[in-house]
């Protein structure tokens, strides 16, 4: 007797409980300060979230200066120009190389809880 090999089974598609939400369009939020009303509450809000992004816009370009500083360390063998540096991240040669200067200095610095 021939071995008979069944049709493969086909499965069904799961039942839809329920409407999806993503069709329904939310209109964009920023932090919630769209449903804030008391404008003194506004006020002390948008300028709190201002000043946190200023704060990390700053400690950011820290770190894009000591990565600058790290990718043009003559030590390194694949050690970048600042040209190179600039063309990565859309800098001019004059402010990239200004930027691995203040990230060299950056890294001279003692970390926080180091002596």
């Amino acid at each position: 007797m021939p071995d008979r090999q069944d049709p493969p089974r086909r499965l069904r598609p799961a039942p839809l409980l329920f409407e999806p939400d993503a069709l329904v369009a939310e209109p964009e939020r920023f932090f919630q300060l769209e449903n804030i009303d008391d404008p003194a509450e506004l006020l002390r809000r948008s300028t709190e979230l201002a000043l946190a992004f200023r704060v990390a816009a700053e400690r950011a370009t820290d770190f894009q200066a000591i990565a600058a500083a790290q990718l043009a360390d003559p030590r390194r063998f694949d050690a970048l120009s600042a040209a190179e540096i600039a063309a990565r991240v859309d800098w001019t040669p004059d402010y990239a190389a200004r930027m691995v200067e203040y990230g060299r200095g950056l890294q001279r610095q003692p970390r926080t809880g180091e002596r």
